[in-house]
């Protein structure tokens, strides 16, 4: 599912990690795309079960606590990538950090249906929380790249032209140019701030970042009295006749799949310029078939390239649910309770949509005892004043820290 290679990066060997799909993957040969064979489908299969992930809407695991972050980061990582996270100098104009669009206040995401990206652009997803990334299986909504690689999602970031465009080289210098961040870098890394160490710093402080004292963690340690009887009698829908839990299982309350809701696109995709041109050179990027056509976000087939993943999505976890709305990958529905509402109806009219979403038939009472469970699964958010920001400071020639 993956290969390295190594290169050398201003000097400084560095080693490249890179996700390679395999579900669904397709070649050119004469301008053909050829389908996978047997084998690339049993090499699919042998990697689910690596990975864990179920059967879609096999025999669901039980609901468990978030478990530790292992190994923990270390702690001066942390306190570095922490300042990394919030300092605007990571991205190309020095006017955006990690925190614009992963902002404590907001459940660290950014409250918005749609993310604004890079200044000039617009982007056409919805910011997903940064809390408890390092327990997942996959990032982004379409999956293209996987949680225990955190570097590789940073540099990500960092790189990519719709999020932060910057140059890492460029990045490098901003910092040599600060003498408390190159005094930090030695004192955690033994040298000089290098692309890698800037990326596994900013990493080490994404897997810290965790749910805290969750209720639904305290009620399934055994304290009953950690969630109210309406939300107990939600979790009993979710488990039961909702079906919630048939997608969200687990201690993350995710499958780690990828399933089409039925959803029509939020029109603003293609009514706002900013949008769509991101969307189209998204895609383009990518190597999306047809991409001129496409006026649905196509999710998983931008990593498969399978027709059959057309408009299937990540599930998202549910921790954290009730501070992260609006909801979905494009951000069209505004709260818990109509997110409930839709899921009763059945899901979006699109005939992408999986045969295992039908109307559930729920009562008003029923439904607002899903929503009061959900709301139990979100934590105490950890107190992140945003940190101060050393400055610039001129250098002597030859000056080395």
């Amino acid at each position: 599912m993956r290969d390295s290679h190594s290169s050398h990066f201003c000097g400084i060997r560095t080693c490249h990690v890179r996700f390679r799909p395999i579900i669904g993957q397709h070649r050119r040969a004469g301008g053909t795309n050829i389908l996978p064979g047997p084998a690339v489908w049993l090499t699919a299969l042998l990697a689910g079960l690596v990975w864990g992930i179920p059967p879609a809407h096999a025999q669901p695991r039980p609901l468990a606590p978030l478990p530790e972050v292992i190994p923990p980061p270390p702690s001066d990582q942390v306190a570095l990538g922490r300042r990394l996270f919030f300092d605007p100098r990571l991205s190309g104009d020095a006017t955006i950090s990690c925190a614009t669009c992963h902002d404590p206040q907001h459940g660290w995401a950014d409250g918005l249906a749609l993310s604004r990206g890079y200044p000039g652009s617009l982007y056409f997803r919805n910011t997903p929380t940064v809390l408890n990334a390092a327990l997942g299986r996959f990032l982004y909504w379409d999956g293209r790249l996987p949680a225990d690689d955190l570097p590789t999602v940073v540099r990500d970031h960092i790189s990519e032209a719709h999020f932060m465009q910057a140059d890492g080289r460029l990045v490098i210098e901003r910092l040599r140019q600060v003498p408390l961040y190159e005094a930090e870098f030695r004192a955690v890394f033994g040298g000089e701030p290098t692309y890698g160490r800037i990326l596994n710093a900013v990493a080490a402080f994404v897997r810290s970042l965790t749910s805290k004292d969750v209720p639904f963690d305290r009620f399934l340690n055994g304290d009953t009295q950690a969630i109210s009887e309406s939300a107990q009698r939600g979790l009993k829908l979710f488990r039961g006749r909702a079906r919630c839990i048939h997608c969200h299982d687990g201690p993350m309350l995710s499958d780690g799949r990828f399933h089409s809701l039925g959803l029509v696109s939020e029109p603003a995709i293609f009514l706002e310029p900013e949008r769509h041109i991101t969307f189209r050179r998204f895609l383009r990027t990518l190597g999306v078939p047809g991409y001129r056509l496409i006026r649905q976000d196509p999710g998983h087939l931008c990593v498969t390239k399978d027709a059959g993943d057309m408009e299937r999505i990540r599930t998202p976890t549910l921790r954290e649910v009730s501070r992260t709305a609006p909801y979905m990958h494009d951000g069209q529905i505004g709260t818990l309770a109509e997110v409930v509402e839709f899921y009763n109806r059945g899901g979006g009219p699109r005939p992408s949509r999986d045969p295992f979403l039908k109307p559930l038939n729920l009562s008003a009472e029923e439904q607002s005892d899903l929503v009061a469970f959900l709301e139990t699964l979100s934590g105490t958010l950890p107190d992140e004043p945003r940190p101060e920001l050393p400055s610039y400071e001129l250098r002597s020639p030859g000056e080395t820290h």
